[in-house]
């Protein structure tokens, strides 16, 4: 007789590295499995929407495929060669390596390296901790944030904004920057309903035109690094028409009159031959804006991904204080909430450990640091070992051909804990089965709303899965590394982080499940005053104090402008490369997170690049045709999709596709360059100029084999 499954709903969080940082409703079959995933009604964000790839994430968290147990590489790095191997053995060679590589190198020539493969406090961020007590190399986190960060927080001195759903109370929604269907599909939510209830309008500012642009009632497509010209240019008309408010501006901000002098040639005209828009749009859009009060400007981080990033990003914060839109509900601007949860890592990181004298390499330029570069090494020690977990390098790290050469050293030990066999788990030397988010238990909070909670346990993981904390202490206790937090459990963790920082204790969570802790109105609107000390937002920054995440000035930070303005400090076209790439997010993958999903792959397709037809007709590109891009850093082949939602001169690849699905193996970031961007570095993964040619031979893919013998089986070869 058959047994009918017992299903039960709990509550969860999602992990992934998305703004909207999900809460779920999970089905639970017999406490083993999971079935359909929800978003949960209770959270007042999340609303009961999520995206389809978290949806239907059994197919992720079963799938075949997972690592189940530790490996040991047996053939050359890359070859795909592994041996199963037990716990014991797989930690016991790792510390013997991380011990030999100190006593001969010192401690810097280990690197601990991580980024957001989960967004939970404890499995991500405890990584630190071990960094700390041993001395390790520390990692500037640069993959990401800092140029929108830091754009945003020049301005108003904070990481925070007005309650972002605020956005369905306001008659004008802008989403500039991001394309919420793809990446944060709840900011629609919220914008949509105020259309439906409020007839608001949206506009949306990008750089194609991708699902969010064709949902806008005005879509705005401006050529890639412009969107501080058509910020200016909106400004410029604020002032010259009589909608800036200066009573406002007088009590609020630093230099209103200056701001207006500068812009006094910033018109639309000049910012139309900048960004390609036409001056009608341009006009249009200052119009809206500037008779609609309540506007609420929803920022995102891809316009932040250029060479000029921040500059951009502090320009579009800048047009709610010149209409005074801060002042009203539904009005103003929102980035990140990040700001508003004040965590008190300490415990997480052993923040006690600290030791200021040790280096920061720059996460982006891992490439650089592992091919030996002295700046790059901040002119200390070679890494020879690395210890990686939730994220994949050899995928998404810029400077892909430095990257792959750099993992390809015979002296470089390299452990990697991972869920699936990544392309950097293919290039290590031990590599250790993770866990997934329903199988350990962790505490998240989303950047992009605010709230927090606990993710629970749900399930227990499959084969020898172990979390990432397990694995930290486990390495911790071998390498002579002490410190108390190895010794707790990650409940014990949150609860003392939750109470460090203010909020209670963990069980006053799980019984609300999810907290909002949002600022009262005055406090998130700035109204007794922005971030700095004079309480005044800053048109004119300055951009080497902005008090923004950062391990100092880089790149070209003293020529950065005053004033807001379009700083052509872009990888503009030339002669040899006359277009410009952006890699922009896929809807169904996240990063290289579902790129082994067959239901995200298939609704990917295949790697592609979008081309304006009057640009492939010289060349006579059809669509489906095999093409070259490539620029100094190397070449990448694509498909073409002829597709005139572009500039002209514009090329667009979505999603970061794994290596292998390209021909000979080289993925899109083979293009994208780690130099570090002003004022605090970044990496410009949106600005690349490149050559476009048409390949007429026909390609093939070759997708690297893996194999995985049981010890009892004889080695062959």
């Amino acid at each position: 007789m058959n047994q009918v499954p017992r299903i039960e709903r709990r509550p969860s969080v999602c992990p992934h590295d998305c703004p909207s940082v999900c809460s779920l409703d999970v089905e639970v079959i017999d406490g083993r499995s999971i079935g359909r995933v929800h978003g949960a009604k209770t959270n007042t964000y999340t609303a009961g929407v999520i995206c389809a790839k978290v949806a239907r994430y059994a197919e992720r968290i079963h799938h075949p495929e997972r690592l189940l147990y530790p490996l040991r590489r047996t053939g050359p790095k890359g070859s795909g060669r592994f041996e199963r191997i037990s716990w014991d053995e797989a930690l016991d060679t790792v510390a013997r390596a991380f011990l030999k590589v100190e006593g001969e190198f010192g401690s810097e020539a280990v690197w601990p390296y991580y980024y957001a493969g989960t967004m939970g406090l404890v499995m991500r961020d405890g990584i630190n901790r071990l960094r700390h007590v041993k001395k390790y190399s520390g990692q500037y986190s640069t993959i990401c944030t800092p140029m929108g960060w830091t754009g945003y927080v020049a301005g108003t001195g904070k990481l925070a904004g007005a309650d972002p759903r605020e956005m369905a109370v306001s008659d004008c929604v802008v989403i500039w920057g991001t394309n919420p269907v793809h990446t944060q599909v709840n900011v629609m939510t919220h914008a949509m309903r105020a259309r439906k209830e409020r007839g608001a309008k949206i506009v949306a500012v990008d750089i194609y035109m991708n699902a969010t642009m064709k949902q806008a009632d005005m879509a705005l497509l401006v050529k890639p690094g412009t969107d501080g010209a058509l910020a200016c240019a909106v400004m410029h008309v604020l002032f010259r028409d009589g909608y800036a408010d200066w009573d406002y501006l007088e009590r609020y901000t630093d230099h209103p009159r200056g701001l207006e002098a500068h812009l006094k040639t910033r018109d639309p005209a000049w910012a139309s031959a900048i960004t390609g828009l036409p001056v009608e749009e341009i006009e249009a859009f200052a119009k809206l804006v500037g008779e609609t009060k309540r506007t609420f400007f929803r920022l995102g981080y891809g316009f932040g991904r250029q060479r000029n990033g921040a500059v951009n990003m502090h320009a579009a914060a800048c047009i709610p204080a010149v209409t005074g839109a801060w002042q009203v509900e539904g009005g103003g601007a929102f980035h990140s909430n990040s700001g508003i949860f004040r965590w008190n890592k300490a415990l997480i990181e052993g923040h006690d450990a600290i030791d200021p004298s040790i280096r920061q390499l720059d996460q982006s330029q891992i490439g650089r640091v592992l091919t030996g570069d002295a700046d790059a090494l901040r002119s200390g020690p070679p890494v020879k070992a690395l210890l990686i977990q939730n994220t994949n390098p050899v995928s998404v790290a810029p400077e892909q051909e430095l990257v792959k050469r750099g993992f390809s050293r015979e002296d470089l030990f390299v452990c990697v804990h991972e869920q699936f066999m990544t392309e950097t788990a293919m290039m290590a030397d031990i590599v250790l089965p993770a866990t997934m988010f329903m199988e350990h238990d962790d505490l998240y909070s989303g950047g992009g709303h605010q709230h927090f909670q606990i993710g629970p346990k749900l399930i227990d993981p499959p084969g020898e899965c172990r979390s990432n904390h397990d694995v930290i202490r486990a390495l911790a206790e071998r390498l002579g590394a002490e410190h108390r937090a190895f010794h707790m459990e990650p409940r014990e963790i949150i609860d003392w982080t939750l109470r460090q920082s203010g909020w209670g204790g963990i069980e006053e969570l799980e019984a609300v499940v999810h907290k909002d802790v949002q600022p009262p109105f005055e406090e998130a609107h700035y109204l007794k005053g922005f971030g700095y000390p004079d309480g005044k937002f800053r048109f004119k920054p300055d951009w080497t104090a902005v008090p923004s995440y950062n391990n100092g000035p880089m790149g070209p930070h003293a020529h950065m402008p005053a004033f807001p303005d379009h700083w052509a400090v872009i990888e503009a076209q030339t002669e040899e490369h006359p277009f410009r790439l952006a890699t922009s997010p896929a809807r169904s993958f996240l990063n290289t997170s579902f790129t082994e999903t067959p239901g995200s792959v298939a609704k990917e397709g295949r790697p592609e690049v979008m081309i304006h037809p009057l640009d492939a007709a010289p060349q006579g590109i059809a669509n489906g045709d095999w093409v070259k891009l490539r620029n100094h850093r190397g070449e990448v082949f694509l498909r073409a999709r002829l597709f005139d939602g572009v500039r002209r001169g514009v090329l667009i690849a979505e999603g970061i596709w794994p290596n292998k699905a390209h021909p000979l193996g080289r993925g899109i970031n083979t293009l994208t360059g780690g130099d570090q961007v002003a004022p605090y570095g970044g990496a410009a993964f949106h600005d690349n100029r490149v050559a476009l040619e048409k390949v007429d031979a026909d390609l093939t893919v070759e997708v690297p084999s893996v194999t995985i013998r049981d010890r009892a089986e004889p080695v062959a070869g």
